[in-house]
């Protein structure tokens, strides 16, 4: 049976440290290399890090920024199809919060955040378009954080006939980093994907794969969570707790 290989990557995105952000996927990418991934997937704003971008401007980038021009790069220098996040320019207002696949040093496409909640509408512009995206004979779509709370969402990418969904996340965890309890905070965010993900996987009969930023970042923590649920709803694999890592699952493509 063929098989399409996921790279889920739970990635510690520094706000606003570009540079180093993209030294930390390299790393990620050589790993998936070895594993022989066909997709390596980053979390939503793996480039620029979950920035307020009235904080950090200086990292509201557009598409034509030489930091997606160099991951564009990275896609035929590893062989392999990139999926990451950035915090985009929109000069009619607001950023967005855009997703882009990058293949053989071209960019096939982006998407960008549908779901604007309350705590991000004064920084954030709300996307429009759903693509479709395909490879190796498999369409996919992706979908980004707070999309999870919109099954619509997921109903309209499979209607375009995706069969797999990729949920690029980083929820921000409550609380004082001091005293945080990183189980706690995994385990909220394990149960949002089992609740949501799993009905719609189910609901849709697609694939929902799932990469979320882990790790402490200089004023907020994220939970971490690679996961893989079927089309009968079933979490076919995950991570193992809320540390950073790679997750390589596969997907039959026939």
């Amino acid at each position: 049976m063929a098989q399409l290989g996921l790279a889920l990557i739970q990635m510690r995105c520094e706000k606003a440290a570009i540079g180093d952000n993209i030294k930390e996927m390299r790393r990620y990418l050589g790993q998936a290399k070895d594993a022989k991934a066909d997709i390596v997937c980053f979390p939503e704003m793996s480039i620029t890090g979950y920035i307020d971008p009235q904080q950090h401007p200086e990292a509201v980038i557009a598409r034509d920024h030489p930091a997606i021009k160099e991951i564009t790069g990275l896609s035929r220098e590893y062989h392999t199809t990139i999926i990451a996040g950035f915090v985009e320019d929109n000069p009619s207002g607001k950023p967005f919060i855009t997703q882009f696949i990058a293949e053989g040093s071209s960019i096939k496409g982006y998407y960008r955040k549908k779901t604007i909640k309350e705590d991000e509408a004064e920084w954030f512009s709300p996307g429009g378009d759903q693509p479709v995206f395909s490879h190796s004979g498999i369409k996919y779509g992706l979908s980004i954080c707070a999309d999870i709370d919109d099954e619509n969402i997921f109903k309209e990418l499979a209607h375009q006939g995706a069969k797999l969904v990729i949920e690029c996340a980083a929820p921000g965890l409550y609380g004082d980093q001091k005293t945080r309890n990183w189980q706690e905070g995994y385990d909220w965010w394990r149960g949002e994907c089992f609740g949501k993900l799993g009905k719609y996987a189910a609901d849709n009969g697609i694939h929902i794969a799932v990469a979320t930023q882990a790790g402490r970042t200089v004023d907020e923590d994220f939970p971490g969570g690679g996961y893989l649920f079927s089309p009968e709803g079933k979490c076919l694999a995950q991570s193992g707790d809320w540390k950073e890592g790679m997750l390589l699952v596969k997907i039959p493509t026939d």
